[in-house]
């Protein structure tokens, strides 16, 4: 009976989401109400009071929205804008697909799909919408692009599946690579096809007029290279090249933020205010729908639905192939993180692959993509959450956008590594 009212919430948050209901008021109510039901009042209190101080998150999202605001009070933005739109305008329908795998790309670096998110939407999506694309297919074409963190040998699942296939990480890695190559060449020729089905591949004029990339703007190359150093730093950190920038994403954004303040001389008080107040508009419209999403997990999970789609998933034996690509993938979407469901998975049901005559580093593999590829469509993950942040948009606009590419992505990933 619990399942039966917790999934009858969920569908009635997902309809008043769909109609643009205040986002974090319908999150908290939802979470406060499936565990005022389930007995358990304190618990979304208590994730509540956790999610104010996801340390990681915080730290990532509002530094780098900080460092935003001090590009857009310098003006360096506008130089970056200006630099590589004149190039990108000319580039077509090559355009979006080169953002969703330049993010691709970089999120193998960053693996926090939430931090490479906020570093580099900041810059491809004003870019993006800065050559005329609709603000939500600009931030559909950066989420749509973070799931590279499957290459990084950091990411737990890897070392999961690794411990279960007795292989190296580097074996797992290798193994479903092909898979998540081929998943994000899709995804990004998919979304590219709908822009301009829909029209959203050009014409579009930022509010105000196009002043942002004012094309009569004198370039000034210091200026145009600020807002990329920050991610220039943490790429070159992460190869280990100059191990003196190897930092994290908070770090390398003050020291843009300080290097920025010596190149344009800007006025010091000015431009430390600004930072800050990027920082401040970052944890209210932002963070705080994630503080919302957190509590509505856990009403979800006080009222046992969590655990009940999980034991869905490991009783489908008949059907293990596609309970493994769509039982994380579907729980993801809902939840906004796909660890939990991916780990719980792979923990239970692929160590016994062999009985499914699978391999356990396909069947670990497949559920690792499938809950990563749910998470990049979800509405109310915390990367989906900052790229529409960035664009202006709500975040329904951006999974709606980026929902056909991620789906065939998944189905190619399922036949890659099941078939």
């Amino acid at each position: 009976m619990m399942v039966i009212i917790g999934a009858i919430i969920v569908i009635g948050v997902i309809y008043l989401l769909l109609k643009r209901h205040e986002s974090r008021m319908v999150l908290i109510a939802a979470g406060i109400l499936m565990a005022v039901i389930a007995g358990k009042p304190m618990a979304a209190l208590d994730a509540f009071a956790k999610s104010m101080t996801n340390a990681g998150l915080i730290t990532s999202v509002c530094s780098c929205m900080g460092f935003a605001m001090v590009m857009k009070y310098t003006g360096c933005d506008k130089h970056l804008v200006v630099a590589i739109g004149k190039v990108l305008k000319k580039m077509g329908f090559m355009l979006i697909p080169g953002a969703t795998i330049a993010t691709f790309i970089i999120n193998i670096a960053i693996p926090s799909a939430a931090g490479c998110s906020a570093a580099v939407g900041v810059i491809f999506i004003p870019i993006l919408m800065s050559a005329g694309i609709h603000p939500a297919m600009a931030a559909a074409a950066v989420k749509s692009g973070t799931y590279g963190s499957m290459l990084n040998p950091g990411l737990v699942h890897n070392g999961v599946i690794a411990k279960l296939s007795n292989v190296e990480i580097t074996e797992v890695i290798t193994h479903h690579m092909m898979a998540d190559i081929v998943g994000v060449i899709i995804a990004a020729t998919t979304l590219t096809i709908l822009a301009i089905f829909l029209k959203e591949n050009k014409g579009y004029l930022p509010e105000g007029g196009n002043d942002a990339v004012a094309e009569d703007l004198k370039i000034n190359p210091l200026y145009a290279l600020m807002p990329l150093l920050p991610v220039i730093i943490l790429l070159v950190g992460s190869t280990g090249m100059a191990p003196i920038l190897k930092m994290g994403v908070p770090q390398a954004m003050l020291i843009g933020a300080l290097l920025s303040l010596a190149v344009t001389r800007s006025n010091p008080t000015k431009l430390t205010k600004s930072f800050f107040d990027g920082m401040g508009d970052a944890y209210a419209n932002i963070i705080g729908i994630i503080i919302s999403v957190g509590v509505f997990v856990s009403g979800m999970q006080s009222l046992g639905l969590v655990k009940a789609l999980i034991n869905w998933m490991l009783e489908s034996t008949g059907i293990v192939k596609i309970a493994a690509t769509f039982g994380p993938f579907i729980l993801a979407m809902i939840s906004g993180s796909g660890d939990a469901a991916t780990v719980a998975f792979n923990e239970a049901v692929t160590p016994h692959a062999a009985q499914f005559g699978l391999q356990a580093i396909d069947m670990g593999s497949m559920a690792a993509l499938g809950g990563t590829l749910g998470r990049t469509m979800s509405p109310i993950a915390g990367a989906t959450i900052i790229c529409a942040g960035i664009a202006g948009v709500d975040p329904m606009e951006v999974c709606k956008r980026n929902a056909l590419g991620i789906t065939l992505a998944l189905l190619a990933g399922m036949v890659i590594l099941l078939f």
